[in-house]
């Protein structure tokens, strides 16, 4: 069983070792603050941030937020002043709350590498990909990849309404919240959408007289009015939905996935930009020596727990071990960059690794 208490000393070592080893491949070195507005994080991820970080206020900054990772403040400080193509790594804690996981720590040392470089994505997907291989070599990990542009791709080539589409796309990193969705938007979901817009109705009548909550009674009537008009749209066809539930099943090694989605997107041509991406991405993985024929890709992978991710998302975890979180996680957050330099964007890709936990698996092999 590996041994969690590493020394702190012990873990900063080995993560000025990884950072130099990121600094060998070109990167530049950065810090960044540990408080940070929170403000900028909260307009990303809306109120449900506050159950995983912690949040005070400060009388002169307003409500700060320690650190919960290194990907935000990244970006904005490359958006703000930084040359591209640019590769950086950084090394410090992070704070995360652990409630529904108590045993595990919430405060921890996180190694970063991150390439924005738009030139050629899949040769930067593979960059880090392997990069992160190789420095992980000799632990006992498996390696998850997938790929959250092929879904949204799927979701955006929908034959229905852009509400829909957009509510189907918010929701994309809450799997139960989707699945829920595409069952309302469905012929199976008719009587649902029937039934809910009655039961809002019902609410706006009881509050006439007087009206009493925490909504105003324009934004139910915005509401009712939303629920019409989607009441009367046709249903999303029974074989769109399949296609997706397709795609959402999806768990194979990298090539036999790649096969599939190729088939796939015979009946849904919109994803055949994303698959295409995939295929380059594989090609270039090969190329850095990746196993490919054996790289393990799940199109679900990467939506309870990296929600700004918006394309290749991958991870590692040690065998025989489901108590311990992923040793290394990473991906593509284009989005992001779109979201946080206001206006410019650069496509960027990167991730993080635990030295406290390589630490502990190593002593445990």
């Amino acid at each position: 069983m590996a041994r969690l208490d590493i020394p702190k000393a012990e873990v900063k070592a080995e993560a000025a070792r990884l950072k130099a080893l990121f600094e060998a491949q070109g990167a530049q070195g950065v810090e960044m603050d540990i408080l940070l507005p929170a403000e900028v994080l909260l307009d990303l991820y809306g109120e449900d941030i506050r159950a995983r970080a912690y949040v005070s206020t400060d009388p002169d900054r307003g409500e700060m937020m320690l650190r919960p990772d290194f990907t935000v403040p990244m970006v904005q400080q490359h958006m703000d002043d930084g040359a591209e193509p640019a590769r950086y790594t950084y090394a410090g804690e992070v704070f995360r709350k652990q409630e529904d996981v108590p045993t595990r720590a919430n405060e921890y040392i996180q190694v970063g590498y991150e390439v924005f470089d738009g030139s050629d994505p899949a040769a930067a997907d593979a960059e880090v990909f392997a990069t992160f291989a190789d420095a992980l070599n000799g632990l006992d990990l498996r390696a998850a990849t997938g790929d959250i542009g092929i879904l949204m791709a799927a979701v955006r080539g929908l034959k229905t309404t852009e509400r829909r589409r957009a509510a189907l796309l918010r929701h994309i990193w809450r799997p139960r919240r989707f699945r829920a969705l595409m069952t309302r938007f469905s012929a199976a979901g008719t009587q649902l959408r029937k039934q809910n817009l009655d039961r809002v109705r019902a609410n706006l009548k009881e509050a006439e007289a007087p009206f009493i909550g925490l909504r105003a009674q324009s934004e139910i009537e915005q509401r009712i009015n939303a629920l019409e008009e989607d009441a009367t749209e046709a249903p999303i066809s029974e074989g769109e939905i399949e296609l997706l539930e397709d795609i959402l099943s999806l768990k194979e090694t990298l090539p036999n996935v790649l096969s599939q989605l190729r088939d796939i997107a015979v009946d849904l041509p919109e994803i055949s930009r994303a698959v295409s991406l995939l295929g380059d991405r594989c090609e270039a993985l090969a190329k850095r020596g990746v196993d490919v024929d054996n790289l393990d890709f799940e199109a679900s992978y990467g939506r309870t727990s990296m929600e700004y991710y918006d394309g290749f998302v991958f991870g590692f975890y040690a065998e025989g071990r489901p108590d311990l979180p992923p040793v290394a996680t990473g991906g593509r957050y284009d989005a992001l960059t779109a979201v946080l330099g206001q206006g410019r964007s650069i496509p960027a890709v990167g991730g993080v690794m635990r030295p406290g936990l390589m630490l502990a698996l190593k002593g445990d092999a």
